[in-house]
């Protein structure tokens, strides 16, 4: 079976959830027997066989960025079409039409992983303005044409459902994201303890940590809320960085300064605002008394599997896929959250959801035994239950159901 993935994302050069994705299901699914993987990516992926490269076309360099969008698409559909793909595979409305394109041209299903939803993330508008009303045609006219659907959780499930009606529920399919556990452990050694002193934390402090891009949906303003009721004996720690718009960066600045501000000891809040390599991610996840993941919109957070596998307990909002791999009161907390039905996840009651944010994260670092007790449990649940492996199989397995019609 010939398969063609395309992902605007893919090493080296991935900025979330759905590029981790990408690149670990494929280099799964090409250790499958009886398989051929073809990956076609933005601008210039990693070299490696059977992965291509489209740059955007010169004649739109210039043009609005969903424009370049649908440009590299339609190079994408061409190739497929061309080498003679049995089903293609796309990730992300950004790679969306070019599945769509080459499934019409080919007569070949299209399937779509489900990452993220255009009518769940409003506030896009902010950073795209009409091209966000690109992508939101873009992902509706793919979704409800293609032959299959993978949601990465049973809460995306749902929000495909309701967001796009005219879908046939039994094309949609639950297929959870993975972790590699091999890569993603803890590690506590004196060159991973020395990495962090370079960072600024101390390993032998109890810390708090946050790792994500700066969006609305990650809801960062309302932890840093949340955290000024922490105690000053507990780092806090913000890989935080690509921020969707000037506005939200220059809301974070402030809620920085401010919480800095309120310690006496403002270099115990410490914010990094560049993409670290892996490395120095476990290194920080692997000394966390607990990870934080305040989202207000998460298909299923990868980034959450990321942590347990490192060992850290998870203190993280009850919203879209997250209750699946967050186990409450086994691997953290889950902070109950009600919230509007307009798409942006905003809280019912803002004041209330940073309270209660407050609230579970002073208790998860009141006892870091407790703590350490379901980090443990967090990195067996990793391990048992997102297995790269097993993602990879039950991918193929809507792969032979879409192709047997």
């Amino acid at each position: 079976m010939r398969i063609d993935i395309l992902t605007r994302e893919y090493p080296p050069n991935i900025y979330g959830g759905a590029g981790v994705h990408v690149a670990e299901l494929s280099r799964a699914l090409r250790e499958l027997p009886d398989l051929t993987v073809s990956v076609r990516a933005f601008d210039e992926p990693v070299d490696e066989p059977d992965t291509t490269g489209y740059p955007t076309p010169q004649n739109l360099v210039s043009a609005n960025a969903a424009l370049k969008t649908l440009g590299v698409d339609v190079a994408m559909a061409s190739d497929v079409v061309t080498d003679g793909s049995e089903l293609v595979h796309s990730h992300t409305w950004y790679a969306n039409m070019g599945g769509h394109l080459a499934s019409l041209l080919g007569g070949i299903p299209h399937v779509i992983s489900a990452h993220s939803l255009e009518p769940m993330r409003p506030w896009k508008a902010e950073q795209l303005g009409g091209g966000y009303r690109v992508s939101s045609w873009v992902e509706k006219t793919a979704y409800e044409a293609a032959a299959g659907v993978i949601a990465v959780s049973a809460g995306m499930r749902k929000d495909i459902l309701a967001s796009y009606p005219a879908i046939d529920p039994e094309r949609v399919h639950v297929v959870h994201n993975g972790i590699d556990s091999q890569l993603w452990q803890r590690n506590t050694s004196e060159e991973a303890r020395a990495a962090v002193r370079e960072l600024g934390m101390d390993p032998d402090r109890p810390a708090v940590v946050f790792v994500g891009r700066i969006t609305r949906q990650k809801g960062l303003p309302y932890l840093l809320r949340a955290l000024a009721e922490l105690p000053e004996e507990v780092q806090v720690v913000l890989l935080a960085g690509a921020p969707d718009t000037e506005e939200i960066k220059a809301e974070v600045i402030g809620l920085v300064d401010v919480l800095r501000q309120g310690r006496s000891d403002g270099d115990s809040v410490i914010w990094i605002g560049d993409m670290l390599p892996r490395e120095k991610v476990i290194a920080v996840l692997s000394h966390a008394t607990v990870f934080l993941c305040p989202s207000v919109y998460e298909p299923l957070g990868i980034v959450n599997l990321e942590a347990m596998a490192c060992g850290a307990a998870v203190v993280a909002t009850a919203t879209g896929g997250i209750p699946e791999v967050v186990v409450d009161g086994e691997t953290g907390w889950l902070v109950p959250i009600e919230q509007v039905t307009d798409g942006t996840g905003t809280p019912l009651d803002p004041e209330k959801f940073v309270g209660d944010l407050a609230a579970a994260i002073n208790h998860a670092v009141s006892d870091p035994d407790r703590a350490r007790q379901m980090g443990e449990a967090g990195r067996t649940r990793a391990v048992e239950h997102f297995s790269w492996t097993t993602i990879a199989e039950r991918t193929v397995e809507v792969y032979r159901s879409v192709l047997a019609g």
